[in-house]
């Protein structure tokens, strides 16, 4: 993955002439430094920039307050360069909700009365209760983050603490549905309809229980192959911030999958998604029912294509090649698959909504497997073993990715009820 090395450019000082003074452009405004190349001006200017960069390159104007839609866009700077992006999602949602509906309001004046507002906007939107209080929790940072920049008063971040999340029972938001295993015949039924790489990556990931993201950033440099079971450490993990050290152990049949993956570059992703392409494009020629004409024979791919395959899977990417697979498999139909785009859009609404519906109950997701496994550990080794193979730091972590033997329950009262 590309790295850029180019430093985030800075203002500069200049010289203004009429006057014959320093200043520096912050965000659109002139700040004046004192007399040109005097060590007073230098001085100024690195307070200067230096609380316009320590405040996400942003310096509120002394004589107005910052507005909420201005608070947000500096903590999203802020947010990019310190979330990992698997966690930028829930910034960008509770980000744009407070710019929508708040967002020329001083970030001063919003309230805990604001804050309620937009926690039933979410909750009637049908967004789950768990969803609803972990985007009011963003937006609490987001102000707390402008406490500590000195954007707004301290007083504005401890208000909004006396709002509590949405409780079971008491809201209209719905409850989560858990996340269930995948039985082994749907993911058996799957298989012949995803890529040849997509499909090693689901056998990978249901022998090593890792999470869909772990499997997508796997590479050869990332694995020990001198012991008889392979250790593969992640380049990065969800965990990683708490300073956790992740640790996936590979058994024969997992490094049977994997063993072809590693000759190429170390440093190289091992699950490419243009290797699936080109599977896919010579399987989908050597299919053909009619010649390919001359001029077919000759085209060549386009210099600048609007859209090219990756370096590697990501999780959304994944997920979408199984849930291709699942409509396939399972037999959505063409109408709801493909949805013409002449249609008036009341009906194009309405085939969404039955596709979206029938995918629910359908498609099966990656970290099911992750389910899956868990479970099948627990049944024949006991929580703990589900504990350190999916490197939870707290067994009761490890409930709710292992569901519990039921056929051993069943048997117990057979003899004993």
């Amino acid at each position: 993955m590309h790295v850029s090395t180019r430093k985030p450019r800075v203002p500069k000082y200049r010289h203004h002439k009429p006057t014959n003074q320093a200043v520096v452009t912050l965000n659109g405004k002139d700040y004046y430094l004192g007399r040109w190349k005097s060590a007073a001006s230098h001085a100024e200017y690195e307070r200067l920039v230096g609380e316009w960069l320590a405040g996400g390159r942003y310096l509120p104007a002394a004589d107005a307050g910052v507005t909420v839609a201005e608070l947000g866009r500096a903590y999203w700077k802020f947010a990019e360069g310190y979330y990992p992006a698997t966690s930028l999602y829930r910034v960008k949602v509770a980000v744009r909700e407070l710019r929508v509906v708040y967002g020329y309001t001083l970030a001063s004046d919003f309230g805990p009365l604001s804050f309620q507002a937009i926690q039933r906007r979410w909750a009637e939107s049908g967004k789950c209760r768990r969803t609803v209080n972990y985007l009011c929790e963003q937006v609490k940072r987001v102000f707390k983050w402008g406490v500590s920049q000195e954007l707004i008063p301290e007083t504005v971040y401890r208000a909004l603490t006396t709002v509590p999340g949405l409780r079971r029972g008491h809201t209209t938001a719905p409850e989560p549905k858990p996340v269930m295993p995948v039985d082994d015949k749907t993911v058996v039924a799957t298989l012949p309809h995803v890529p040849a790489v997509v499909a090693d990556m689901i056998r990978f990931q249901k022998l090593t229980g890792c999470r869909p993201g772990e499997v997508c950033i796997l590479r050869p440099c990332d694995v020990d192959t001198a012991g008889d079971v392979w250790i593969y450490r992640p380049e990065s993990h969800k965990t990683q911030y708490r300073g956790r050290e992740r640790i996936i152990f590979i058994g024969p049949k997992g490094q049977d999958v994997l063993r072809p993956y590693l000759l190429r570059d170390k440093t190289a992703y091992c699950f490419v998604p243009a290797e699936s392409e080109r599977k896919r494009s010579a399987l989908r020629r050597a299919n053909r029912e009619s010649p390919m004409t001359p001029s077919q024979a000759k085209r060549h791919r386009k210099r600048n294509p609007l859209r090219t395959a990756g370096d590697r899977y990501t999780p959304n990417t994944y997920r979408r090649a199984i849930e291709r697979a699942c409509e396939i498999a399972f037999g959505l139909s063409e109408s709801l698959r493909v949805i013409p785009r002449k249609l008036l859009k009341p009906e194009r609404l309405e085939r969404r909504r039955m596709a979206a519906a029938w995918r629910k109950e359908h498609c099966w997701a990656p970290n099911q497997l992750r389910h899956s496994t868990a479970t099948a550990i627990r049944k024949d080794h006991g929580l703990e073993a589900v504990q350190v193979v999916l490197g939870h730091a707290h067994a009761r972590v490890s409930e709710v990715y292992a569901e519990r033997n039921m056929t051993l329950a069943a048997e117990v009262m057979r003899k004993l009820g």
